[in-house]
């Protein structure tokens, strides 16, 4: 098995009840492609060291991730790179 670590930052202009709907597309994104999410944190709103997309500040989330391939994370960062919602993304693979 694979872990990963992904790291993702929403829009702060995004309500509470948009920022849920994205978390959790995301979160099916992963599932729907083979993998698990083990852990999933939220960090809130910080301040950003420089600006994003013309944003000061996001919401920074972190999934942990177990995969028996990279099928998910590939998916997760090809939507990623598509989305409007998230300004900045990582992923980290693990090593256990």
């Amino acid at each position: 098995m694979r872990h990963y670590e992904i790291m993702f930052i929403t829009r702060p202009t995004l309500s509470e009840e948009e920022t849920k709907k994205v978390v959790n597309s995301f979160k099916k994104t992963i599932t729907d492609n083979g993998s698990k999410v083990t852990d999933e944190k939220t960090l809130g709103q910080r301040e950003l060291a420089y600006e994003i997309k013309d944003f000061k500040s996001g919401n920074y989330y972190i999934f942990e991730v177990e995969s028996k391939d990279d099928k998910a994370i590939k998916e997760f960062d090809r939507l990623a790179l598509i989305s409007k919602d998230i300004i900045r993304h990582l992923i980290t693979k693990l090593e256990k």
